[in-house]
């Protein structure tokens, strides 16, 4: 996808996102899987999975979406209802693990959890980084560059070569960083998050 595309596409609400994945976009259908990526995958990494079988998971529920988005009734809760898939997917490997090693009581503690909800403190944790990366997205585009590299890269870049990849001088790093941040917080503290 084009940048000046992605950028656009990044902006819509998850009601646009649905709609247009309903009609066929594939841009859409890109986006939204960009979009709620690390939330679908953060799930099983937090219910303790090796990374691969969180890949498998990931998959898994990528593929659900694809064929259950025409039934979703309410866009706004597809972030809740691609956690609940991926929580009810966790449980269910787990399930199919146990029996490959025959432990009948761990097996009926999981048959009753797999009609549970994700767990209130693992869908707390996941929502507010869902809400960081949603804010981090919705800032310009070198706003969301400067951030990504100096916070979520490792190992961290220096910042000669965050400058060089940006276009700026070096010494001017530290302001736009504070301005990015400041910007970032602000969206922040509008959605709620504390």
């Amino acid at each position: 996808m084009k940048p000046e595309l992605a950028a656009r596409v990044r902006s819509w609400t998850d009601e646009r996102l649905v709609a247009e994945c309903r009609k066929g976009n594939q841009d859409a259908w890109s986006a939204l899987i960009e979009k709620y990526k690390k939330l679908i995958f953060s799930v099983p990494i937090k219910f303790g999975l090796p990374r691969e079988d969180a890949a498998d998971i990931f998959q898994a529920v990528c593929l659900d979406l694809l064929s259950d988005l025409p039934q979703l009734r309410e866009p706004r809760a597809l972030p809740k209802w691609l956690m609940q898939m991926s929580f009810h997917k966790c449980l269910r490997w787990k399930k199919q693990r146990l029996v490959l090693f025959d432990d009948p009581l761990e097996i009926e503690g999981l048959s009753k959890a797999s009609s549970e909800e994700l767990p209130e403190e693992i869908m707390y944790q996941v929502q507010r980084e869902q809400m960081l990366r949603d804010a981090i997205a919705s800032l310009a585009p070198r706003c969301h560059r400067m951030i990504a590299m100096l916070f979520f890269e490792s190992p961290a870049r220096p910042y000669q070569e965050v400058a060089n990849e940006l276009g700026i001088a070096t010494g001017s790093i530290g302001f736009i960083r504070a301005r990015c941040l400041r910007l970032l917080r602000q969206r922040l503290q509008k959605e709620g998050f504390q």
